[in-house]
C-alpha cells in the first residue's frame, strides 16, 4: 500500500474519532443540562417546602408564645388580685383596730373626766360637810352655853357613873365564860381533826436538775454556736445552767410549769438523741401537751379525793397547776387537799355544811397557781378567780379571810383559816428551819418595835402580819398612816421573806379603874 493511502486512512480515522468524540460531548452536555434543570427544580421545590414549613413552625411558635404569655399574665393577674385582697383585708383589720383603740382612748378619757369631776365634787362635799359641822358645833355651843369639850366631858361623866361598874362586871363575866368554852371546844375539834387526817411528814422538793448520760451530751445540747440551747430557752422561757457539774444540767425558772415543760422536753431530747431546733420545737410541744394533760388529771384527782364536784373546768385546770407549785417545800396541791379534809372534819364536828367547807378548803390557795404570772397577793388573786367563775360567796370569803386580810363572815371561813394553819404547822410539813423561822419573827418584832411611840409589836399569822400597838398620846391618827408606810418600807429593805407582810398599826385609848 502506498504511503498516501496510509496517510488518508489515518486522517480519516482521526476525523471519525473527532466526530464521535464531539457527538459524545454534545450528548453528555445535553444530559448534564437536563440533570441540572431537574436539580434546580428539585432545589426550588425543597426551598418552597422549607419556606412553607418555616412559616407553619413560625405560626405554631407564635401561638405557643401567645398561649404562654396569656397563661403567665393570667397567673400574674390572679396573684396580684390575691395580694390586693390580702392587703385590703389587712387594711380593714388595721382600720378596725384603730377604731377600737380610738374608742378605748375616748372611753378612758371620759372616765378620767368623770373621775376628776367626782373627785372635785367629793372635795366640795367634804368642805361643805366640814363647814356645816363647824356651824352646828357653834350653834350647839351657843345654845348649851358649853364648849364642845365641856359638853363631851359632862356626857361621859354622866354615862360612866351610871353603867360603868355593872356593865364592866357583866361583860368580863360573859367574856371569860365564852373564852373558856370556846378554847375547850376548839382544842377538842382541832385535835380530833388532826388525828383523823393522815398526812405525809416529808416535804416535797422541786426537781430542777436533769441527768445526762455523759458529758458529751452537754455539747450536743448547746449545739453549734449555741443555737440549740438558745432555741430551747426561747421556746420554754427558762434558763439552762450548764456548769462544771458532771453529767447534769440545771433548769432555772420562776414559773414551775415552764420549768417542768423544759425538764420533760430535755429528757425526751436526750432519749431521742436527735437534737436540733426543729426537733426541739416538736419535743417542747409534746412536753407542753403532756403537762397540760397532767394538770387536768391532777385537778380532777383532787376533786375526786375531796368529794368536791361541779367545779368549772377552768378552775379544775388552775387547781391542777398547784401540783408544780411549792411553798417552803410543801406541795401546794397536797396542802390544799389536806386543808379540805381537815376543814370537812371540823365542819362535821360543828354540824356545818361539810361539802361547802371542803370546797372552800380545796380552793383557799387557788391564787398560788398564777401568782408567778399576775401581780398581787395569792389571796386577792384567788378571790378574783373565784368571783370570775361564779363561786359561792362563802367560798370567796373563806379565800379572802384565810390569812386575816378581811374579817371572816362565816364559820366555814374560820374553819378554813384554822385548817390552813394546822396543815402548814404540822411537823415535817415545811422545809424551813425552826431556828431561822423564830429568828425571822424576832427580827420582825425588833425592827417594828424600834420606832418612837410604839408600845408593843407582835408578829402573827406565821410572820405574814405584824401588829403594832402605839401610844395614843405620842402617835396621832394622821401619823399612824405615815408610821405604817415607814415600817413597810423598812421591812422591804432589811428582811427577806416569802409573799407579803401586812403591817397593822393599832391606836386605842383605854381607861382602867379598880373598885376597892
Amino acid at each position: 500500500m502506498e504511503p498516501l493511502q496510509i496517510v488518508l486512512i489515518v486522517v480519516g480515522l482521526i476525523l471519525c474519532l473527532a466526530v464521535g468524540f464531539g457527538s459524545g460531548v454534545l450528548y453528555r452536555k445535553k444530559v448534564a443540562e437536563r440533570e441540572i434543570g431537574s436539580a434546580e427544580a428539585e432545589a426550588t421545590r425543597l426551598i418552597n417546602e422549607a419556606l412553607r414549613s418555616g412559616e407553619s413552625r413560625k405560626k405554631e411558635m407564635l401561638l405557643e408564645a401567645k398561649d404562654e404569655i396569656h397563661k403567665s399574665r393570667t397567673e400574674h393577674d390572679k396573684e396580684v388580685k390575691e395580694r390586693r385582697a390580702e392587703l385590703s383585708k389587712q387594711e380593714r383589720r388595721l382600720e378596725q383596730k384603730e377604731a377600737t383603740l380610738d374608742k378605748k382612748t375616748e372611753a378612758f378619757e371620759r372616765k378620767e373626766e368623770d373621775l376628776a369631776r367626782k373627785i372635785q365634787k367629793a372635795n366640795e362635799t367634804f368642805a361643805q360637810a366640814e363647814e356645816i359641822k363647824k356651824q352646828q358645833l357653834q350653834t350647839l355651843e351657843k345654845i348649851s352655853e358649853l364648849t364642845q369639850e365641856e359638853a363631851k366631858q359632862y356626857l361621859l361623866k354622866s354615862v360612866e357613873e351610871e353603867v360603868r361598874h355593872e356593865a364592866a362586871m357583866k361583860i368580863k363575866e360573859i367574856e371569860q365564860q365564852l373564852k373558856d368554852e370556846a378554847e375547850e371546844k376548839g382544842r377538842e375539834i382541832i385535835a380530833t381533826a388532826i388525828q383523823r387526817c393522815a398526812a405525809d411528814h416529808a416535804a416535797e422538793t422541786t426537781v430542777s436538775v436533769v441527768a445526762l448520760p455523759n458529758d458529751e451530751m452537754k455539747g450536743r445540747i448547746i449545739g453549734r454556736e449555741g443555737r440549740n440551747i438558745r432555741t430551747l430557752e426561747t421556746i420554754t422561757g427558762v434558763d439552762l445552767i450548764i456548769d462544771d457539774t458532771p453529767e447534769a444540767i440545771t433548769v432555772s425558772s420562776f414559773d414551775p410549769v415552764r420549768r417542768e415543760i423544759a425538764r420533760l422536753a430535755l429528757e425526751k431530747l436526750i432519749v431521742d438523741g436527735r437534737i436540733h431546733p426543729t426537733r426541739i420545737e416538736d419535743m417542747v410541744e409534746k412536753a407542753r401537751k403532756e403537762v397540760d394533760r397532767t394538770i387536768r388529771e391532777e385537778g380532777e384527782r383532787a376533786c375526786y379525793e375531796t368529794g368536791v364536784h361541779n367545779l368549772n373546768p377552768e378552775l379544775v385546770k388552775i387547781l391542777g397547776r398547784q401540783k408544780y407549785r411549792t411553798s417552803y417545800g410543801q406541795n401546794v396541791l397536797n396542802h390544799s387537799i389536806e386543808v379540805a379534809h381537815i376543814a370537812g372534819l371540823m365542819a362535821a364536828e360543828l354540824g356545818v355544811d361539810i361539802t361547802l367547807a371542803k370546797r372552800a378548803g380545796l380552793l383557799h390557795d387557788l391564787g398560788k397557781s398564777i401568782d408567778h404570772e399576775v401581780e398581787g397577793s395569792h389571796v386577792q388573786l384567788g378571790a378574783d378567780l373565784a368571783r370570775k367563775f361564779k363561786e359561792n360567796p362563802v367560798v370567796i370569803n373563806a379565800i379572802e379571810a384565810h390569812h386575816g386580810d378581811v374579817e371572816p363572815k362565816t364559820v366555814i371561813a374560820v374553819l378554813v383559816q384554822a385548817a390552813d394553819a394546822v396543815s402548814a404547822a404540822r411537823p415535817g410539813a415545811r422545809r424551813e428551819n425552826v431556828e431561822n423561822y423564830v429568828r425571822r419573827l424576832q427580827k420582825l418584832e425588833e425592827l417594828t418595835g424600834s420606832y418612837p411611840g410604839v408600845d408593843k409589836a407582835y408578829a402573827i399569822q406565821a410572820g405574814r402580819e405584824v401588829r403594832i400597838m402605839v401610844k395614843p398620846e405620842v402617835v396621832s391618827e394622821d401619823n399612824m398612816i405615815l408610821l405604817a408606810r415607814d415600817v413597810a418600807k423598812k421591812i422591804e429593805a432589811e428582811l427577806e421573806y416569802p409573799g407579803q407582810i401586812k403591817v397593822n398599826v393599832i391606836r386605842e385609848t383605854k381607861a382602867v379603874e379598880y373598885a376597892k
